[in-house]
């Protein structure tokens, strides 16, 4: 038996609100209710950081996340990253340094990489690497997004 529920919050800065059963996850709410798919859902575990948002500027597997704990909370998702059409300093790093191949991994890497670099303005390349664990690409752009972190923390001197 499912439970529905309204649940308002912040999403990307906009006050937001939605009806959610007790099973929905937070990446079913965003892309089946706002249309927003940059969060994908690809392990399922919480294994892989495909899914990563920021809830209450706290970096989440959004598969394993109800969206009950969206009530009442903030959401930030790659989407609401770029101010206007200028990106993200993250974001345009990655553009710069081709740190993807199929994409699918990208958005979980540069929500991670911004909360890294939020911690950490100059991480060295072993502290970029054990803080982006938790984030699988398939197709091996690892070299690259390596490199996109060690540009942005040079750059941010």
């Amino acid at each position: 038996m499912s439970t529905h529920r309204l649940i308002r919050f912040t999403l990307n800065g906009t006050p937001a609100k939605a009806t959610v059963s007790s099973q929905d996850t937070l990446v079913d709410l965003l892309q089946t209710q706002f249309d927003l798919n940059g969060a994908r859902e690809s392990c399922g575990q919480g294994l892989c950081g495909c899914c990563t948002v920021y809830l209450n500027e706290k970096a989440i597997s959004a598969c394993l996340t109800l969206a009950w704990f969206a009530d009442g909370a903030n959401i930030r998702t790659i989407e609401g990253l770029a101010e206007g059409n200028m990106l993200d300093p993250v974001q345009q790093a990655f553009i710069d340094a081709g740190a993807f191949q199929c994409g699918f991994c990208t958005s979980g890497f540069i929500m991670m990489t911004k909360k890294l670099l939020e911690e950490n303005p100059h991480p060295t390349e072993e502290e970029i690497r054990h803080y982006l664990v938790g984030n699988l690409c398939r197709c091996s752009a690892y070299p690259e997004i390596i490199d996109a972190v060690k540009t942005l923390s040079k750059t941010q001197m």
